[in-house]
């Protein structure tokens, strides 16, 4: 039975290692896709903004110009704020995708060192009863 579990783990763990990197390049591929995506709509609102912003029609005396912030400032500062978020979500994916490959790694080395520590322990206990086996019998022959 345990033989059959470290064969399933290893099979498993070949497979992941084999097909890992493809699903990094595709996840990656398809994170860069979504932030072109992003970036492209942030573009045409921006764009749009700055269209809708015409500084002729308010008229000096009617609309003080102060009260209204800057549209071009709060989008740039919107976009920044966006990019970095981006640029969060992207570290963070990151090391999941490390945790997710390292951990199944972990666990199967760990199985591995846990069978050969149990072998290990086999040997030396089979070493000192042999040993005590002997002094037994040199105990009887005295």
């Amino acid at each position: 039975m345990k033989l059959k579990l470290l064969n399933l783990l290893t099979v498993s763990l070949v497979t992941l290692a084999i097909l890992y990197p493809g699903i990094i390049v595709f996840n990656l591929i398809w994170e860069r896709h979504i932030e072109l995506v992003k970036t492209q709509n942030l573009s045409y609102q921006v764009t749009k903004i700055q269209k809708d912003y015409n500084p002729l029609s308010l008229q000096a005396g009617s609309i003080n110009t102060r009260q209204f912030p800057d549209h071009r400032k709060l989008s740039r500062h919107n976009f920044f704020m966006k990019l970095q978020i981006l640029a969060e979500q992207y570290k963070i994916a990151t090391i999941l995708q490390w945790l997710v490959l390292c951990t199944p790694i972990g666990i199967g080395f760990g199985i591995l060192g846990y069978d050969r520590y149990l072998v290990y322990r086999a040997a030396v206990l089979k070493a000192q009863v042999e040993m005590l086996e002997r002094l037994w019998q040199q105990s009887i022959e005295q």
